[in-house]
């Protein structure tokens, strides 16, 4: 009987311990479970997100060719258009006749009398306006710019700032000076021709470097809303005979 006890409580006691350690291996598979759940869930979101991000690639990508495409294809509609419209004329108008007809000179040489399209201004066809003739009716479509050379309209792009005459020291005797003989025949020119005296032309300012010369053309440019040319001497010097004058009469002409 104690053999069989001793058996039994060995029996048992194997039990117990094999249950328990049933149960802890149990416990240890759940934990290893639930972690390798995490892991695959990790993984499937980084290959979804990447995924994503590939998405996002072709995307953007696909909006660039489509913006180049548009680019390309408006071009292509201009150069078939420009194909397909009919060259027009380019005229000088010499004289207006009467309120619907002008005398215009082509620019192949011959003059013509020719009518005016509705749509554009009469009031601003006067004497050598540049004008666009079509070619069946020699009527005038537009009025065109002025004509003049590049280097002369790259000199208007200077900006003459906003100068006050109050910004400019010890010059007070050259800007009383500067005013009446730029700014008052400009703005109130019934004057003169109350007294009877011609404004001046021009005026030459001259001096050494560093004296407010250029600052005071500024402060007249920019007070009475006057074009600014900022010439270099070196631009209007040419070596061809009558160059150098033409952009000077062009430079006081524009």
């Amino acid at each position: 009987p104690d053999i069989k006890v001793d058996r039994l409580l060995l029996w048992v006691n194997l039990e117990i311990c094999g249950t328990s350690i049933y149960c802890r291996r149990r416990r240890m598979s759940d934990g290893d479970e639930a972690a390798r759940r995490r892991t695959a869930a990790v993984t499937e979101y980084r290959k979804k997100l990447l995924h994503h991000k590939e998405l996002e690639s072709r995307v953007r990508t696909a909006r660039e060719n489509l913006r180049a495409s548009k680019k390309e294809f408006n071009k292509t509609e201009d150069d078939l258009k420009s194909l397909q419209s009919v060259g027009q004329i380019i005229g000088e108008v010499l004289r207006p006749l009467d309120n619907e007809r002008l005398i215009v000179k082509a620019s192949s040489g011959p003059r013509y009398v020719v009518g005016c399209r509705s749509k554009v201004d009469k009031e601003k066809l006067t004497s050598g306006t540049r004008v666009v003739l079509d070619m069946t009716t020699l009527t005038i479509m537009r009025a065109l710019p002025r004509e003049v050379d590049p280097v002369v309209y790259n000199m208007l792009h200077e900006d003459p700032g906003n100068i006050s005459y109050s910004a400019v020291g010890g010059l007070g005797d050259q800007i009383r000076e500067l005013r009446e003989s730029i700014e008052l025949p400009l703005m109130n020119p019934e004057l003169f021709l109350r007294v009877g005296i011609k404004p001046p032309k021009g005026v030459l300012l001259y001096g050494p470097p560093g004296t407010g010369k250029t600052l005071l053309a500024r402060a007249i440019a920019s007070n009475i809303d006057a074009n600014f040319l900022k010439v270099v001497s070196s631009a209007i010097i040419d070596k061809y005979i009558g160059e150098s004058a033409r952009l000077i009469r062009e430079m006081f002409n524009y």
